[in-house]
């Protein structure tokens, strides 16, 4: 599975949503599920498919998918668009 694939799959059970629901200009609160407990999620199930731990600031900077992209080169993470 590639990095785009396990960074939009994680989108799709993190916020239980479809995966056309999963766009490039999707941001915080475009969907019902995105709210607090949806955006923890999201971020469990990025923790756990690119095996690494978030920094708080980085959590709370999360606020839309390509903003996502960005930090996770933080962690020297890639996701072709």
């Amino acid at each position: 599975m590639s990095n785009k694939e396990k960074y939009v799959a994680a989108f799709v059970n993190g916020l239980e949503i479809e995966q056309d629901q999963v766009t490039p200009d999707l941001k915080y609160q475009d969907i019902e599920n995105r709210d607090s407990v949806g955006h923890m999620e999201l971020i469990a199930e990025l923790e756990d498919a690119f095996d690494i731990v978030f920094e708080s600031t980085d959590i709370i900077n999360f606020g839309s998918y390509k903003q996502g992209i960005e930090i996770l080169k933080n962690y020297d993470i890639e996701i072709e668009e």
